[in-house]
């Protein structure tokens, strides 16, 4: 797996989605980091230095695999690249069908109006039985 600086992560991944516009799929994962070992961070840990946790990120398109790692000064900047990115390639998605907001309000109305309906108190009740 190929670790890449945040613009060139970007860019590739900008390519990545443009090879498979017709046909196949991109996958991006994040995942949190610290980007030390085990022993490392035991170590810096015990000293009571703290450790600057970072986001790696990865995609894949199933044949290449690249990734990066985003520390939180550059976090902002990556999420607005990365949602930028997201919202032009993601074109093959469909929108949300939402229902005329017309036909809601008639058939919410016609619910309440059905519930409301008035009695009349005078009116004695009707009996299904006949007496004979």
């Amino acid at each position: 797996m190929v670790r890449l600086l945040l613009d060139p992560f970007l860019n590739e991944l900008t390519s990545m989605f443009e090879h498979t516009t017709e046909k196949g799929s991109v996958w991006v994962t994040l995942k949190h980091s610290s980007d030390k070992s085990k022993v490392q961070r035991n170590k810096i840990t015990s000293a009571g230095k703290e450790l600057e946790y970072k986001c790696l990120v990865r995609a894949t398109d199933g044949k290449k695999n690249i990734s990066t790692l985003v520390g939180a000064k550059d976090h902002q900047r990556f999420q607005a690249s990365y949602a930028t990115i997201l919202k032009a390639r993601m074109t093959s998605l469909k929108k949300r069908e939402k229902k005329d907001k017309r036909k809601a309000v008639d058939a919410v109305d016609k619910k309440v109006s059905k519930a409301a309906k008035p009695m009349d108190v005078d009116k004695k009740p009707q009996s299904s039985v006949k007496r004979a």
